[in-house]
């Protein structure tokens, strides 16, 4: 079966297959503001769409465990937007082109682009917490260091997964600021970085956690695209640790010099582990005890999936000559591609692959089983 070449994000589904088109690219670069403008001049009916459903969703008991209405949601996020002028002035004037081209406030962006960490700040907003039904989080990462790559060169990787839902919003960003380094990212529309690279090789990624210590803040695709403007390591991690976070989040950085950091960051706790011998993988569930201690519970299902992703992209990786077709393979295993199913329609809606001594990025739109890979390079 050929792959659909249209440029519109269209679904063909037939024997269960969900296949889609080749990813999007969009170009950014100039000024902040000319970047964010473009982007919402690009896809303004996508990011309009998207974002009306995320504000719904930040209000209602399943995602956050109680029901707020529409203009407490707003003040909250109203709040958090203080937040993300003081830690990230320029990604703001990025945001604000968006706003300016697609009339959406600050306000509902920051829902959009920092939805699951959003979801925290709401959680803890309430006096009374209740259980939340819905976990928006089966993303699996991992980090090949060099000495079990099969060339020497290590390799950074990661599915996204969210509610299937969001599988059509998927994009790739090129971004040329004109005072910071380049950088690919896969991300959605309307969305200013999810999991990326820059030109001077460092690559970051991202699990999601469910954070009990939501509070008015940073979200999360802020601190990567920050992270993403450094030429240093160390100044990309420092980007995470101080950073004041309004939900919680696993990061993971690398770079060309195979230098890896996991950072298991809520609002209140942060948890930093370096990449050693071994493969580093990470999954949806705090491993150390200083962040476990800040997370609400997880249903059983959730849970079970994240402890069998976590094993099984564990054993996959024990072993050396490593290559980025390994991996693909790796996102390709029927425990870590997860698969829309009722009740909460989850899926892996793609991947990346990144080899930062190289500037080589591989992206797929759509569950890895059943779409190909493509080749970019920064």
């Amino acid at each position: 079966m050929n792959r659909l070449q249209d440029s519109k994000a269209i679904i063909f589904t037939q024997h269960s297959l969900r296949i889609m088109p080749k990813l999007r690219l969009l170009e950014l670069s100039g000024s902040y503001y000319e970047m964010g403008y473009a982007h919402g001049r690009a896809y303004a009916d996508d990011i309009r769409r998207y974002t009306a459903e995320r504000v719904d969703l930040a209000g209602s008991a399943g995602w956050t465990g109680h029901d707020l209405a529409r203009e407490e949601v707003l003040a909250l996020a109203e709040a958090c937007v203080i937040d993300h002028r003081a830690y990230a002035p320029d990604l703001m004037e990025e945001l604000q082109g968006m706003a300016d081209a697609t009339g959406l406030s600050l306000a509902e962006l920051v829902i959009t682009n920092g939805f699951t960490d959003f979801v925290d700040t709401v959680y803890a907003h309430a006096r009374q917490k209740a259980a939340t039904l819905q976990t928006a989080d089966d993303c699996t990462a991992f980090i090949v260091p060099d000495h079990l790559a099969a060339d020497g060169q290590g390799i950074f990787g990661q599915s996204w997964d969210m509610h299937a839902s969001s599988t059509e919003f998927v994009i790739l960003l090129r971004c040329q600021p004109t005072d910071a380094p380049s950088c690919l990212t896969f991300t959605i529309t309307g969305c200013v970085g999810m999991i990326g690279m820059n030109d001077a090789g460092i690559v970051v990624g991202i699990n999601n956690l469910l954070g009990g210590d939501g509070q008015i803040g940073v979200t999360w695709p802020f601190v990567v695209r920050k992270a993403l403007q450094q030429t240093r390591i160390e100044d990309a991690l420092r980007c995470i640790t101080e950073a004041k976070l309004a939900g919680a989040h696993n990061y993971i950085l690398f770079d060309k010099q195979s230098n890896g950091y996991n950072i298991e960051a809520t609002s209140t706790a942060t948890a930093v582990t370096r990449l050693d011998g071994d493969a580093l993988v990470h999954t949806n569930h705090c491993l150390l005890d200083e962040t476990r201690a800040r997370c609400r519970p997880r249903t059983a299902a959730s849970q079970a999936s994240t402890e069998a992703r976590l094993a099984r992209a564990q054993t996959l990786l024990a072993r050396d000559q490593i290559t980025p077709e390994c991996l693909m393979e790796l996102t390709h295993d029927e425990t870590i591609c997860v698969r829309a199913t009722p009740p909460l329609h989850l899926e892996s809606c793609g991947a990346a692959i990144m080899r930062p001594a190289t500037g080589d990025f591989w992206a797929v739109w759509g569950l890895p089983a059943e779409n190909h890979y493509e080749h970019f390079h920064l």
